[in-house]
Formats: C-alpha cells, sequence, structure tokens
C-alpha cells in the first residue's frame, strides 16, 4: 500500500521536516535562544562561549523533543544545570521553562514573518492516502501543530491531531517514548502494529520502535539516513513522494516545498 508492507492500515505522520519545513524554523529558533543564553552564562561563569551547532547539537539534543525536554537534553550536554520553573515562568527567568518559551516566542515571530513551507511530495503523499480512504492523525511534540497546519493549509488531510497540548493534557511523554505516536493510533482505532510511524528525527525513530509499530519510516532531510536506520527506521527515503514511484518531477519550491501562507 503506497510504498508500505500490506499490513498497514493507518500512518501517523511528525509534522516539522515531515510534513512542513519548518524544522529549519525551529533550528533557527532554537540557535538563536540558546547563544543568547549560552553568551550570558559564559559572562557569568567564565566558561567559554561556546555557539549552538544546528549540524549537531540540534539533531542530536532538540530535534523531536518537547521543548522543556529539549533545553534540559541540550544544557546537560553542556554540563549546564539551571532550575526547571513552572510553565508559567516568564521568558526572562533563568529556568529551564522560561528558555523554553523564549524559544517559543522566537519560533512564532519567524512563523509570522516568513509563512509556513510544506513539502510538495508530502502534499502528494497525503493527497494519495486520502484518495485510498486511509486514516491519518499528525503527531508533533510542537504546541504550535493546530496553528502551523492551518497556515500551511493541510489541516484537512489530518483529522487526528495528537501535539504538545495534547500531551500535557494527558500526562503524555514526549518522543522519544512511544504514548504520542500510541494515542494517534487508539485515536485512529488501529494498533500499533498495524500502523506506519513518519518520522526525520531520531527521537521520533526511536519512539516508532519503541512503541512496537509495524513500519518506522525515517525521512531523511538533513542526511543522517544511517543513524535513522540504526535506531530502528525501516525504510529511509528523503522525499515522501519516493513511496509512490518517483521523485516530483517540478518541485514548486526549494527542496520541493511550497510556500502555504502566514502563520496565525
Amino acid at each position: 500500500m503506497l510504498g508500505l508492507p500490506d499490513h498497514i492500515r493507518a500512518c501517523l505522520f511528525d509534522l516539522d521536516g515531515v510534513l512542513t519545513r519548518t524544522a529549519a524554523v525551529h533550528a533557527a529558533a532554537w540557535k538563536e535562544m540558546f547563544d543568547d543564553f549560552l553568551e550570558n552564562w559564559a559572562s557569568r561563569s567564565g566558561d567559554p562561549f561556546v555557539p549552538f551547532d544546528i549540524d549537531t547539537d540540534y539533531p542530536e539534543q532538540v530535534d523531536g523533543r518537547p521543548r522543556a525536554d529539549g533545553v534540559r537534553t541540550f544544557l546537560d550536554s553542556r554540563g549546564i544545570h539551571i532550575p526547571v520553573g513552572a510553565p508559567g515562568d516568564p521568558p526572562s527567568a533563568m529556568t529551564v521553562n522560561a528558555l523554553a518559551t523564549r524559544k517559543n516566542i522566537l519560533l512564532q515571530r519567524k512563523i509570522d514573518e516568513d509563512g509556513v513551507e510544506v513539502f510538495a511530495g508530502s502534499v502528494r503523499y497525503l493527497e494519495e492516502l486520502d484518495r485510498a480512504g486511509v486514516p491519518r492523525a499528525v503527531v508533533s511534540s510542537s504546541a504550535n501543530c493546530a496553528q502551523v497546519l492551518r497556515a500551511a493549509g493541510i489541516e484537512h488531510f489530518l483529522p487526528v491531531r495528537v501535539d504538545g497540548q495534547t500531551a500535557l493534557e494527558q500526562g503524555l511523554a514526549g518522543k522519544p517514548a512511544p504514548d504520542t505516536f500510541l494515542a494517534g493510533a487508539a485515536a485512529l482505532d488501529v494498533p500499533a502494529s498495524a500502523a506506519a510511524v513518519f518520522e526525520d528525527a531520531v527521537a521520533g525513530v526511536q519512539a516508532g520502535r519503541a512503541g512496537g509499530f509495524g513500519c518506522v519510516v525515517g525521512v531523511d532531510r538533513i542526511g543522517h539516513a544511517e543513524a535513522l536506520r540504526h535506531n530502528g527506521a525501516d525504510i529511509v527515503v528523503t522525499d515522501l513522494a519516493e513511496l509512490l514511484g518517483g521523485q516530483l518531477s517540478s518541485p514548486s519550491g526549494p527542496s520541493g516545498t511550497v510556500t502555504a501562507g502566514r502563520a496565525v
């Protein structure tokens, strides 16, 4: 079925990097926030200032994780420990939750200024799934998932949404735990063994494998196919159109993307 094993009856999609080109926007927001924090930390502690590296720190420490978990994981990798704080901390506070809030403010600003790009191959794949009547859900760590889907114009393809807000309300652990993907499969009324997970992040691929899903599709947008395979991807593609038997013949934007509007 559409490039997937015969036993697959439903599809669960990560958002950033799989359907929309917002992963690059997330990475830029993370870098701006962390570099500002790291400069401030260096001036206080006397430690050298080592900038956040989008090529290594982003995929290894924060990509695919809930915001606060990403902050914690990255700071731990640098041996920096600050209070966790609470979700309502003001962005000026020196806590994990405050840094997560700062990152989200920057992300919203960048999306509002630049709009949202969708991967044309992903839209084509969603269209084919829709024609075939295959149940679909989006499973994202982002609390901005609904706004991004609307801005991208693809919300009608994904009637079920499990996102950062859902995880908070239901007490679901974030990726690499499988909880959010399992919640998505339950909402579609299919067992994990009959569902496919589509992920571009190592943490997301790990979540798909940990949840016992019937197929884990790694989407390699940044040249880390081997890492995706090593962490549990059954199939690795650079674009979802490959699952339909070929590349897009005429991409509508850079890297096969189309700009689909401005964030709301």
